[in-house]
């Protein structure tokens, strides 16, 4: 008797053991993606103090350097997430994550800090895949309810990844060098790159998803549209009186994650005396309180939406005001003289910080055509990194003279201004005490 080898294939795929719960799995492997993002991102302001000795760099040198990555990152944020709207989430993310372990390898070979430049700026284009590929992942595989709670744990991956960096980067750069730590990094990235090939695949592909997980999933979820080209894309968003609520509170937001991911070492190290072992010691707080500010995020919108009958939309609203309120601790920053209170106040300030983040991401993939999420948020993160590349600048040219402390002052005002911006443009103004927005 002859045996059908589709039909044999198919049967064997259709009993394939099921995973209880896959959709968070999945977001853990993504998570596990960002986090290794994260670390080989953040080396560079980890290896500041010693790079800028090695290849003889200025503050405004070093500030160009960052600048180059913020400004690829910035352009190229909105083209991947077009990418990956196009050709999905498993072969586009992985294309991105390929790119940016080989570049960060490659930064074990500058001998300028032209050519430092050079090489963040590719890697940053590479990186920029992680904000909307963020958004992908939660619309692809989280019903509406679920979302804002899958937003707030997918954001722990942007700052766990910056919170394992100093301790990784240092006890790296001790064993091998500046140029070993670079290297190592890398090398991490392209392991987990291996580890996405392998399991990542879509709910409607993954033969370890059960039909009633998946029903689970798609509960809610709007159908897939027509796929935009991506100009005709940006010009429908433009219009959208909600893209520019959403954008300009990134904009005001992203200048202090920029200080805490790529300044924050050299400032302990200038204004505070620290060595590069003190730093690793203490500039992982931020990012640790960013992480906790990630998970409580989603669950700060059930507590309002309990306590105040808020619903969805205004719930996550009412979480992203509350973490643009936290921020103000960094204007105090700049008077305080003792660093172990300053740590803590800009900890304060990555919790807020990553709060707004999260809540962002979370009316993004629930306010958005499921075919547009990762353009949008892609959009999204080029407006945070427009002002990220700004402030960049402006670090550079002035710290030297005028001292970190009126930035922070800045940076914790920005944030409430950009809350404005939420409402007015965002929230709902009816009632929403019984209804999910």
């Amino acid at each position: 008797m002859s045996i059908d080898v589709k039909e044999s294939g198919e049967e064997a795929f259709s009993t394939r053991r099921k995973w209880k719960s896959l959709r968070w799995w999945m977001l853990a492997l993504f998570l596990l993606g960002v986090t290794v993002n994260y670390i080989t991102r953040n080396s560079l302001g980890i290896l500041a103090p010693e790079l800028k000795t090695s290849l003889n760099m200025t503050t405004e040198q070093y500030s160009w350097v960052v600048a180059s990555f913020q400004l690829a990152y910035t352009v190229f944020q909105p083209i991947c997430g077009w990418l990956i709207d196009v050709i999905g989430l498993k072969l586009g993310f992985l294309i991105c994550a390929s790119i940016w372990a080989i570049v960060c390898m490659m930064h074990a070979g500058a001998g300028s800090w032209l050519q430092l430049a050079i090489l963040r700026f590719f890697m940053g284009g590479a990186e920029a895949a992680a904000t909307p590929a963020n958004a992908k992942t939660i619309a692809d595989w989280f019903p509406r309810k679920e979302r804002p709670v899958a937003a707030g744990w997918a954001g722990v991956g942007f700052s766990i990844g910056a919170m394992l960096a100093p301790p990784i980067i240092v006890v790296a750069h001790i064993s091998f060098g500046w140029q070993g730590a670079f290297l190592f990094s890398g090398g991490l990235a392209l392991l987990w790159v291996v580890l996405w090939w392998l399991f990542y695949h879509s709910p409607e592909d993954h033969p370890n998803l059960s039909k009633k997980e998946l029903a689970f999933i798609r509960q809610d979820n709007e159908p897939d549209t027509e796929k935009l080209p991506f100009f005709k894309s940006l010009r429908i968003l433009s219009k959208n009186k909600k893209f520019w609520g959403i954008a300009i509170p990134a904009f005001l937001a992203e200048p202090a994650w920029a200080v805490f991911s790529f300044w924050v070492p050299l400032y302990l190290a200038n204004e505070r005396g620290m060595e590069l072992k003190q730093i690793a010691m203490f500039a992982w707080l931020p990012f640790l309180a960013a992480d906790i500010g990630s998970v409580a995020s989603g669950y700060m919108t059930n507590l309002y939406h309990k306590i105040f009958g808020f619903g969805q939309i205004n719930s996550v609203i009412a979480s992203s005001v509350t973490g643009a309120f936290m921020m103000i601790s960094l204007a105090f920053v700049a008077i305080t003289k003792d660093p172990y209170i300053a740590i803590a106040l800009i900890s304060v300030g990555g919790f807020g910080h990553q709060v707004i983040s999260c809540m962002l991401s979370a009316l993004v993939v629930n306010n958005f055509d499921k075919s547009q999420v990762a353009t949008v948020n892609g959009l999204r993160g080029s407006s945070a990194w427009i002002a990220s590349f700004l402030f960049t600048l402006l670090i550079g040219a002035v710290s030297d003279t005028i001292g970190f402390g009126p930035l922070f002052v800045a940076m914790g005002f920005f944030d409430l201004i950009g809350a404005a911006f939420l409402i007015f443009l965002f929230a709902e103004r009816r009632s929403q005490k019984n209804t999910h927005a």
